[in-house]
């Protein structure tokens, strides 16, 4: 029976992190994606004191660090976050980097103007737990973006069945389904916290029919690209944000 969740995948992979033949750099492309929609609620970064919650080994750090913005990057992962570091270090950004649970975040309160958390949500020991520390340490009117997957049967099928237990694209035993996240339930959450004008919209890698479906993955093989489109459907993936009041 495969473990589900095995976050040990991202130890292994650490230092393959930045080499575009291995399989963790297909993550590198959801940033342009990812800031397409980032952008419209926060057009400025330079300058802005951003936390990176569960930053792997540092693409979504470095996409900002380029930026303009002042960042540090946490993870739960110390191999990777070794990894990030020197490769911030080659590549000449100041990005600070500790290796943290989300749960237990180990900065003052009122520390950054922007959290971001991709990738990361559907992995954490303690959803409502790691929601209470990035409110804590956000400063008031800080803004909170996110994205993560959806807790339906279609996904279940995308993300587990097909691209892990068939097509071996994502590393198998990655997810766990009981732990994918219903729009409404993770709009509860914030809100009860104290978040405010939040905004969430499918963030879909995938098509919506199966013809889609196919031809985005033979895209996919053909070019290692994603080209995903930001509408509302939200039944596999979704991105939002929300303001701490």
């Amino acid at each position: 029976m495969k473990q589900k969740n095995d976050l040990s995948f991202y130890d292994r992979w650490a230092t393959e992190w930045w080499q575009p033949e291995a399989q963790v750099y297909a993550l590198s492309y959801l940033n342009p994606p990812r800031f397409a929609y980032f952008d419209r609620h926060i057009p400025h970064w330079q300058g802005l004191r951003v936390l990176d919650v569960g930053c792997g080994g540092g693409f979504t750090c470095e996409f900002l660090a380029r930026r303009g913005a002042i960042v540090t990057g946490v993870d739960q992962s110390l191999a990777c976050i070794e990894a990030a570091q020197q490769h911030a270090l080659l590549a000449n950004l100041k990005i600070a980097y500790l290796a943290a649970p989300a749960e237990h975040l180990p900065f003052a309160p009122a520390s950054f103007d922007v959290v971001t958390c991709v990738d990361v949500l559907e992995h954490v020991a303690d959803l409502q737990q790691t929601l209470q520390a990035i409110h804590r340490v956000l400063k008031p009117s800080g803004t909170f973006c996110f994205d993560t997957i959806n807790r339906t049967l279609k996904a279940k099928l995308i993300m587990i069945w097909l691209l892990e237990d068939l097509l071996h694209e994502i590393p198998r035993g990655i997810h766990d389904w009981q732990q994918f996240i219903p729009p409404a339930e993770l709009s509860q959450s914030l809100r009860s916290l104290g978040f405010q004008n939040l905004d969430i919209t499918g963030f879909n890698l995938f098509g919506s029919t199966l013809k889609e479906h196919i031809q985005t993955y033979l895209d996919y093989r053909r070019t290692g690209q994603f080209n995903v489109r930001l509408n509302a459907d939200t039944t596999i993936m979704y991105i939002g944000k929300a303001v701490k009041a």
